[in-house]
């Protein structure tokens, strides 16, 4: 067998694992700056523009560790959207429009990753939020699967001018009887051209969030839909107000029941409609020249006046999912998307409210607060706010309520209460496994 042939002097050992150890190197640094992660943001264009934002400069930041921004895949919801992933395991990293009503439903596929087993995750969100929020945010089984993030208080917006032109003074709308009296005002004033509100008469299930779901936490002081077993209770006397006060705003012709593909509030042909922090930005961008507005909770039955109101809080959180090889590395730039800086940003662009302690009395954040002078109604009212139930029977829920909205509060076809019963009956055996 022929030798190989030892080198002549000792020159070359050196240097051959010299050049050994930094292609090794660079090799790793290759690697290194290969691993990335995906990020799928909010579809809505403030938001789109907040995670372009950190996303560059994260990236530019970090080059072992490279973020890539991808839309939310089109879809009637972002829960449909990110179900279907899950089951596909096509899910990205981190994404940052996760409904906590759907938690359940997440978990169940097995979709979502332990987030309270990463690095200082309890101490940092404590930290941030408040122990309260993270016990709030606590799965059933003892973990957290989601990042609390933000909220979006509901509320009333009024046109100031109309409202004025009718005679209507805005405390007037803060009960049932006096929105309804004043909606039969505005009916008159203007012949039936105008309306004082207009719900929505879509029946996608989430649509029920800002009509009767806003309502009903308000007329339940903050009683979501179930109680603390699981079981349906909305087909109380909130629920039953709530009925009946939407019922008698279409059954006097007080809303039209046809839809616009106009905003009929900035046409003035509506004078109040729902909003929140997420709509600012729109009302900004959109609002005629010289049109005025001001907020206003939700109104509540005449039994709760002059006490303080809930309102439904449309919170969105952060999740990182099962299908992410780079958990840890997922919960760094989730840690730099809720640092202050980048919290007082998010407020700044999207005008919507990060769940972090202190942001009225924080420096950082009174130059975005004192330029927003929309946001402060909002983020009084964001101490009293309720988001939906855990269940992973959500979407089944608000459908079967909205099934009996269209019949008994828009079409009339049968008594609000009885309509109540029904979606609440359907609701018992969607949770028992009836259906």
């Amino acid at each position: 067998m022929r030798r190989q042939r030892r080198p002549r002097s000792g020159w070359l050992g050196p240097i051959l694992g010299y050049l050994l150890a930094g292609q090794l190197a660079l090799v790793g640094q290759v690697a290194s700056a290969q691993t990335t992660i995906t990020f799928w943001p909010s579809s809505n264009p403030e938001e789109i523009a907040f995670a372009t934002d950190i996303v560059t400069r994260w990236n530019a930041e970090h080059p072992e560790l490279q973020v890539r921004m991808q839309p939310l895949p089109a879809s009637r919801s972002t829960e449909e959207v990110l179900l279907a992933a899950i089951a596909a395991r096509t899910t990205p990293d981190v994404a940052a429009n996760i409904y906590p009503g759907a938690i359940s439903q997440y978990v169940e596929a097995g979709g979502l990753y332990q987030h309270d087993t990463l690095p200082g995750f309890m101490e940092f969100m404590v930290a941030r939020s408040g122990e309260a929020m993270v016990e709030l945010y606590t799965h059933p089984s003892g973990h957290v699967y989601q990042v609390p993030w933000k909220s979006n208080p509901v509320m009333f917006a009024y046109n100031v001018d109309l409202l004025a032109e009718a005679g209507i003074d805005p405390t007037q709308l803060a009960t049932h009887s006096g929105f309804l009296a004043a909606a039969q005002t505005v009916h008159e004033h203007w012949n039936g051209e105008k309306y004082l509100y207009a719900p929505t008469v879509d029946v996608t299930w989430w649509q029920r969030f800002f009509d009767f779901y806003t309502l009903y936490i308000a007329a339940s002081e903050g009683q979501t839909l179930l109680d603390d077993q699981g079981r349906v209770i909305f087909d109380n006397d909130a629920g039953k107000e709530v009925f009946e006060f939407l019922s008698a705003i279409f059954r006097e012709g007080y809303a039209p029941k046809g839809q616009s593909a106009q905003n009929r509030f900035f046409q003035g042909q509506v004078l109040v409609e729902q909003a929140g922090p997420f709509t600012m930005p729109f009302y900004q961008n959109n609002a005629p020249e010289g049109f005025r507005f001001a907020l206003i909770p939700p109104p509540v039955p005449d039994r709760l006046a002059g006490r303080p109101v809930y309102t439904y809080g449309d919170p969105k959180n952060i999740a990182i999912f099962t299908n992410s090889r780079f958990a840890e590395e997922s919960w760094q730039f989730i840690q730099f998307i809720l640092s202050p800086e980048n919290d007082a940003l998010f407020m700044e662009l999207t005008g919507q409210i990060p769940y972090r302690l202190g942001v009225e009395s924080d420096p950082l954040f009174a130059e975005v607060l004192a330029g927003k002078p929309n946001l402060p109604p909002f983020l009084e009212q964001s101490a009293r706010t309720r988001g939906v139930d855990d269940t992973p029977y959500l979407i089944e829920i608000f459908s079967a309520i909205s099934r009996e909205y269209e019949a008994a509060v828009v079409q009339g076809a049968r008594t609000p209460e009885e309509g109540l019963r029904r979606a609440a009956q359907r609701a018992r055996d969607i949770v028992s496994g009836f259906y």
